[in-house]
């Protein structure tokens, strides 16, 4: 059996993929509503967050031959926990990652390592800042933004009750929540930069599943500024940017293992 971490859309296609080839999978993601879609395709799945201890003993309990880390790309802590786990199990980790877009020189386009690095940059530009960076690091952006009187903070997030929430609680004006479910076509995103007089947009390199280009061409076509923060550097060792070779190097593993 393969765990598969499958918390994107790109992600639940590989595992549909991995099943239809044969090859039997447990995927593993950490909310109710991606495990919903898994178990409408019929693909066997488990629910909830797994520190690398967590995912040794699922591993070692579910007689796992290797992990595949299709998690977003921005999962840090995920992909540190997969290859820690197979480390410690002594099983191959793979990973799917998204093709990377190389962006062209653009004045209004600033590339920058991490959020606190984009948090600065934008404190420094001022203006109308429409974030879309998620709710999980919001806390950073609040603490440099908010309460800075040339500065007007949006945020966008997704439609659950708990992103909501801690908008509010880390002082986000209700009005300044755009609480939506992607994908955004280029043409919606321009409707939202003019609605709220975007003059900052914030946005991770998360590849074209997560229609980063949608949001990035239709600022730069506005005259908005981007400030977009690069992946993290992460040594994966085994990688791949296509399904085909996924499926390719699970295949030679279980041949392997049979051997």
């Amino acid at each position: 059996m393969i765990l598969a971490l499958c918390g994107t859309s790109d992600a639940r296609e590989l595992a549909s993929l991995i099943q239809s080839n044969g090859i039997r999978l447990l995927a593993s993601v950490v909310t109710d509503q991606a495990a919903d879609s898994l178990r409408k395709a019929e693909i066997p799945v488990r629910t909830g967050r797994l520190d690398r201890y967590g995912m040794a003993e699922l591993v070692r309990g579910e007689k796992i031959r290797a992990i595949v880390d299709a998690s977003h790309p921005f999962a840090e802590e995920a992909h540190r926990n997969a290859m820690m786990a197979a480390e410690a199990t002594g099983i191959p980790y793979i990973r799917y990652e998204r093709v990377s877009r190389v962006y062209d020189c653009d004045p209004k386009l600033t590339i920058v390592s991490s959020y606190e690095e984009a948090a600065a940059e934008a404190k420094r530009r001022k203006g109308s800042v429409m974030l879309t960076t998620g709710s999980k690091t919001l806390h950073l952006f609040t603490r440099e933004l908010l309460g800075d009187p040339g500065i007007r903070l949006t945020v966008r997030t997704l439609p659950r009750r708990d992103c909501i929430e801690k908008a509010e609680e880390l002082g986000i004006e209700q009005r300044n929540v755009i609480a939506m479910q992607g994908p955004f076509s280029q043409e919606l995103n321009e409707v939202l930069y003019r609605q709220y007089g975007t003059t900052v947009m914030i946005t991770k390199e998360s590849g074209v599943p997560g229609s980063v280009d949608e949001k990035v061409d239709a600022a730069l076509q506005l005259g908005i500024h981007v400030i977009m923060i690069s992946r993290p550097n992460i040594d994966f060792g085994t990688v791949f940017t296509n399904f085909e070779d996924v499926i390719r190097e699970l295949n030679a593993v279980i041949q392997q293992k049979k051997g």
